[in-house]
């Protein structure tokens, strides 16, 4: 058993090399590479998935946070399930969404949960249905840094808002000093990145700003960016780029981007500032409440937790898909992937992709709706 999960940490670092919109086709002989217990890894993996009557092309697009996610889920299912071929292209929540409820795709991945009117618009092709909310993937919302000199900094979020309104606009701002009396704060101007596309990580970060300092964000969350001034980059990884090559930099973007990335200590209400890590996420997801009626199982996150080492930017990102409707020819692809990334085995892929995985009692929730799709 430790060789196995040796191998598919592998198989989920190896999948991380992927970029752009994935298009993997799935056949079982293509890797014939030894595993270190007796087997191929295209043995192992269809040890762990069942592929059912699976076959086709599956359409799928949404959240770029799940990105790495998708890649390493892709990997392992692509090596089981022979004449499956899965194209999960990043193009943003809100893209994702229009996609689904437009019928272009079987599935779609949303840092946000359905709003009414895209419940609305998504019967028209979940023939007798809707669309529902799949929790599947959670993780920290890591606020990157890049000021020269300064290797440890904390932030609340009053300091936060402010920073993103553009009142804020020097790295040894008084507030910014006050949290951290220790740090040699240059006299350099702030460069705080937001993102440009319709993104639920905007729509997560923003409900922490509002939640936790409503004094000092006026804005409606909401997956545009609606503060003024600052700059913009296209998806979690265009924010990751600016941050790594602009000093003075500041931006938001989920951990599994933030690899070589100073990130923020957040300020809570708890007696130590928390860290970033996927650990700390986990414990303030499981105090997460199902809001979905009938079979969506969206969430309702505490944006300001006072427990010790629970990290309040926290997303939890949404597989879209019909409860009733689906498309007779993708429907058993979809279950098959689907049941996969919810078993034990495609959530224990996401730790080592810098994700977490679903509190026991929400993703047995998740798989109990998969079983019911149709």
């Amino acid at each position: 058993m430790k060789l196995q999960r040796m191998n598919r940490r592998a198989l989920a670092l190896g999948a991380l090399a992927v970029s752009g919109a994935l298009a993997l086709t799935a056949c079982g002989s293509d890797d014939t590479s030894d595993t270190g217990s007796g087997g191929s890894a295209s043995a192992k993996a269809s040890s762990s998935v069942d592929c059912g009557d699976a076959s086709g092309q599956l359409q799928a697009s949404g959240s770029s946070a799940q990105k790495n996610a998708i890649d390493a889920w892709v990997k392992e299912f692509a090596a089981a399930c022979s004449g499956v071929q899965i194209n999960y292209n990043p193009t943003g929540s809100g893209a994702g969404v229009t996609a689904f409820t437009q019928g272009q795709t079987a599935f779609a991945g949303s840092d946000s949960a359905l709003k009414p009117e895209e419940i609305t618009a998504s019967k028209k092709i979940c023939s007798n249905g809707q669309g529902i909310d799949l929790p599947m993937v959670g993780g920290p919302i890591a606020v990157g840094f890049n000021v020269p000199g300064v290797d440890s900094l904390t932030l609340d979020a009053a300091t936060l808002a402010q920073i993103f309104d553009s009142k804020i606009t020097k790295w040894n701002d008084e507030a910014i000093a006050k949290l951290n009396p220790d740090a040699k704060l240059p006299d350099l101007k702030i460069q705080a990145f937001h993102r440009s596309d319709e993104s639920g990580t905007t729509d997560n970060f923003t409900k922490y700003l509002k939640a936790a300092a409503p004094d000092d964000w006026s804005y409606e969350p909401g997956k545009s960016w609606e503060a003024k001034g600052g700059q913009s980059a296209q998806g979690s990884s265009g924010l990751a780029q600016q941050v790594t090559q602009t000093s003075g930099a500041i931006s938001y973007f989920e951990l599994s981007y933030a690899e070589g990335i100073k990130t923020v200590d957040i300020k809570t209400e708890a007696a130590e500032p928390v860290k970033a890590t996927v650990e700390n996420a986990t414990a303030a997801i499981g105090a997460a409440k199902v809001v979905g009626t009938g079979k969506d199982l969206a969430l309702e996150l505490d944006y300001t937790p006072s427990a010790a080492g629970a990290y309040p930017i926290t997303l939890v990102t949404y597989e879209i898909v019909c409860d009733k409707g689906n498309k007779a020819e993708t429907l058993p692809a979809t279950k098959a992937f689907l049941n996969y990334i919810a078993s034990e085995d495609g959530q224990g892929l996401l730790a080592e992709a810098g994700y977490a995985p679903m509190p026991d009692e929400i993703i047995t929730k998740v798989r109990e709706t998969i079983s019911g799709l149709s």
